[in-house]
């Protein structure tokens, strides 16, 4: 199946012909199954998408109550004296989802899940990683690291991790039929939720992430942590192989930091150096890719039209 890359003139423009890709996809499915199985991305890149949708269903143009959704990622050590602090917590991808979707929704999902990160002690998973370094291995060029934990640990605690939050949350979603459409975004170095450039395709189901020193001091810097001993080390995430079973993926992407990743991932080789780079197998392997991106994120791939065309890439420019 061909990949579709629509471009539009700016954010607003980008969330309002995305809004419209998606809600005719979920009409579209709900005619043909009882429930829809939407996958789902934090940042600031859905957000104007996250209205509109509910916007849209609030008004009567699709049933909410006939959703699933699953989300990317999410961190693992936020500040809290329990679980439900941490799930809470402002920082918390959680939250981010009430405060900017499920929250502005009148009929509520079947069920909402993200990763089980804050069920993680971080603190006990920092010493159970140092007490059994052979239970595990890092897998990683560049910035964060995919800890990758053995078969039959000796550490009951990695194992419960590997078992129940990892295997877990990609079991849950399998028993949910599997997603019919994910919303992604991408970061500046090509990644997708926190499977980071360099991290192996292989194997990337759910992965936990150990995040790079410079993504901890950038967190603090922005003011989303009080100090480097607050903010989160670790996160869980979907990899990119989970990603990319979607039967539709839909990426988001605005603004100058996003030209060049946006522009490799179609132009270039498929590489773990940009993660989004593995939606051209994806697509080969006949799923439905989609790029919807303002004309800035869009610009290399404007001076490109020829070797996209080559590539059976169709542009549509709104």
């Amino acid at each position: 199946m061909p990949i579709t890359v629509w471009i539009t003139s700016d954010f607003e423009h980008m969330s309002e012909v995305a809004t419209d890709v998606v809600k005719k996809n979920i009409i579209r499915t709900i005619r043909q199954k009882k429930e829809f199985v939407l996958g789902l991305a934090t940042g600031n890149s859905p957000t104007g998408l996250y209205k509109r949708l509910a916007k849209a269903t609030n008004e009567g143009a699709f049933d909410s109550g006939r959703i699933r959704s699953f989300n990317l990622d999410e961190y693992v050590g936020l500040p809290g004296e329990n679980i439900q602090q941490r799930v809470m917590h402002p920082e918390s991808y959680c939250y981010f989802m009430i405060q900017e979707f499920f929250g502005l929704l009148k009929k509520k999902f079947i069920e909402t899940s993200l990763p089980y990160g804050s069920l993680i002690d971080q603190k006990q998973l920092i010493k159970e990683l140092k007490t059994y370094p052979e239970d595990w291995e890092e897998l990683g060029r560049e910035a964060g690291k995919s800890v990758v934990i053995k078969a039959k640990p000796a550490s009951m605690y990695l194992a419960w991790i590997k078992t129940a939050i990892l295997d877990g949350y990609r079991r849950k979603i399998r028993r949910a039929g599997g997603i019919d459409l994910q919303i992604i975004g991408v970061g500046g170095r090509g990644h997708v939720a926190f499977h980071e450039s360099g991290i192996p395709f292989k194997n990337g189901q759910v992965l936990l992430v150990k995040l790079d020193d410079n993504t901890i001091a950038n967190a603090v810097a922005d003011g989303h942590f009080t100090s480097k001993k607050e903010s989160p080390h670790y996160a869980v995430s979907m990899g990119a192989e989970l990603v990319y079973q979607a039967k539709t993926v839909i990426l988001l992407a605005n603004g100058e930091r996003k030209v060049r990743p946006v522009a490799e991932s179609l132009l270039g080789e498929v590489t773990p150096d940009i993660p989004i780079s593995y939606g051209q197998v994806y697509a080969k392997r006949g799923g439905h890719l989609v790029y919807v991106l303002d004309k800035i994120a869009a610009r290399e791939l404007l001076t490109s039209k020829e070797i996209l065309k080559e590539k059976k890439i169709d542009i549509r420019i709104v």
